[in-house]
């Protein structure tokens, strides 16, 4: 079963033009082809990133924390009660009245105690502010780092500055170094989020925004975001990335890389400061993410990108192979996505600018 699932997968009417097959994707004459089998490397290149990040979140951001002011709050444990702990896993981290007595008859101790401890046993539940601050200075630091690699490796290329070179001698269109380092960190950066989805801080959907603008806006928002759709969207970024490198589209993957993380750092910037209280500082880092999020991802992205991936093929290809519906088809639903993030940085903007 698993052989014929992987013929299949690999059947080159999926990712191939027409009279091509793997066998010319075999490194000849100064040709570098990209290779499904290099992305096993992401992994051991995940668990470095994730070495990085304890060091740089230990050794950086916490110095950095405290001098912009913000301290680490030391909460304090309830005392240990198999019974409690074992309701508050199982059954609620709210009891009611009625419950809370009844777990007070258990326990044999007093109401308070147990309301006492429940209100303990959830303050370990919230993430620090300290401990929020080291994980947005680890987005900053990763996606300013992949904004200024990803300008050095593309500001020299052709089809930076003209889309149509991305399908210039496609599908042999050799490999770049630069272009293997940048999506192996990219890959290996969501693969190091994934890992640590269980230890990271179970932030709020309201926080994405809402976090880094200084104001109260919980009804543009979910109460609440759910753990799956971060599993769900970090191996949906995987899974796009690492299909645009078996089927070579490497030039047009790179350019979609630079377009999502020139914006992001501003955001996290934005939010580091607004966790330090600069609030004048994570207002303007805020609006500056916004028109960078507004040209990138409301103009560039369609006009620019989707252009280059929906339309332009039809010119090197009268048929066009299943590969060309099932990436499009994903970029499409990243670019509604784009639009409805950009309608809640809309209404926030409107809200700070109008009502102050």
């Amino acid at each position: 079963i698993l052989k014929t699932l992987n013929s299949w997968f690999w059947w080159e009417n999926i990712w191939m033009p027409v009279n091509v097959t793997w066998a010319h994707f075999v490194d000849r004459d100064g040709l570098v082809f990209p290779k499904p089998h290099q992305l096993y490397a992401t992994i051991p290149y995940a668990i470095v990133l994730l070495i990085i990040r304890f060091f740089s979140e230990r050794y950086v951001a916490i110095p950095l924390a405290k001098a912009l002011g913000i301290k680490n709050v030391r909460r304090v444990k309830p005392q240990p009660n198999p019974v409690l702990e074992s309701y508050f896993r199982e059954c609620s981290k709210h009891p009611s009245q009625s419950e809370i007595q009844g777990l007070a008859k258990k326990c044999n101790c007093t109401v308070r105690l147990v309301e006492k401890w429940f209100r303990r046993r959830r303050n370990l539940e919230i993430p620090t502010v300290l401990r929020k601050f080291q994980e947005a200075f680890w987005r900053f630091s990763f996606y300013l780092t992949s904004s200024i690699a990803g300008f050095i490796f593309l500001y020299d290329k052709p089809w930076f500055y003209d889309i149509w070179q991305t399908w210039v001698g496609y599908p042999f269109q050799t490999l770049l170094p630069s272009q293997y380092w940048y999506y192996m960190a990219e890959i290996s950066f969501y693969w190091s989020l994934l890992f640590t989805l269980g230890i990271d801080n179970k932030r709020k959907a309201s926080e994405t925004l809402k976090g880094c603008t200084c104001l109260a806006l919980p009804f543009f928002f979910s109460p609440s975001q759910d753990f799956l759709a971060h599993v769900v969207h970090h191996l949906a970024a995987i899974g796009l990335m690492s299909g645009s490198w078996c089927g070579n589209y490497v030039r047009l993957g790179t350019l979609v890389m630079f377009v999502h993380d020139t914006a992001d750092f501003w955001l996290e910037a934005a939010k580091m400061f607004n966790y330090a209280h600069w609030e004048k500082t994570c207002n303007m880092l805020f609006i500056i993410f916004s028109i960078a999020f507004f040209i990138t991802r409301i103009i560039l992205f369609p006009f620019w990108i989707l252009r280059a991936t929906l339309y332009q093929p039809t010119y090197y290809s009268t048929t066009p192979v299943i590969a060309y519906f099932l990436f499009n088809g994903q970029l499409l639903i990243l670019q509604g996505l784009h639009l409805y993030w950009g309608y809640l940085i809309f209404k926030i903007l409107r809200r700070f600018i109008f009502l102050k």
